[in-house]
């Protein structure tokens, strides 16, 4: 059985923009985003980094406004609501559910995260992300 919370993250620093995902048993609340992102921020070694977020109530509450404001190397991006298109997420999970998760009925959580890092792993590594990730139904491509 694998140690929780799971954590994948691109290494080529050379390519630009990298996918990070993270992955634990149950929900995320401030504190539990707030934990996540002092990882982000010892992995990347303080590098800037520019977080895209949807709506979520803990992504923008008032301990996690105050908390990022410390963080000169965190810059936080909202999504606009009901703008599925924008969220580069939703496309990775097009991308999963199409592949890896397709048909997918695992015994335990980690069979279902054995796959989800095996389909973030192809995304990161391949030279085309754009073939890897499709467009969103009425979204641009």
């Amino acid at each position: 059985m694998p140690r929780w919370p799971r954590r994948y993250h691109s290494t080529d620093f050379d390519r630009g923009p990298r996918l990070c995902f993270h992955l634990k048993p149950g929900s995320y609340d401030t504190t539990a985003l707030i934990e996540v992102l002092e990882q982000v921020k010892a992995y990347y070694r303080g590098e800037p980094v520019i977080l895209v977020w949807d709506g979520l109530s803990a992504h923008w509450s008032r301990a996690m406004r105050a908390w990022v404001t410390e963080q000169d190397w965190l810059t936080l991006e909202r999504l606009p609501a009901y703008a599925p298109e924008l969220n580069p997420v939703e496309l990775l999970w097009s991308s999963l559910k199409t592949r890896e998760l397709a048909n997918l009925a695992g015994d335990h959580l980690a069979d279902i995260a054995d796959a989800t890092e095996q389909g973030v792993h192809r995304i990161n590594h391949n030279q085309h992300p754009a073939m890897v990730l499709p467009p969103l139904a009425g979204g641009r491509g």
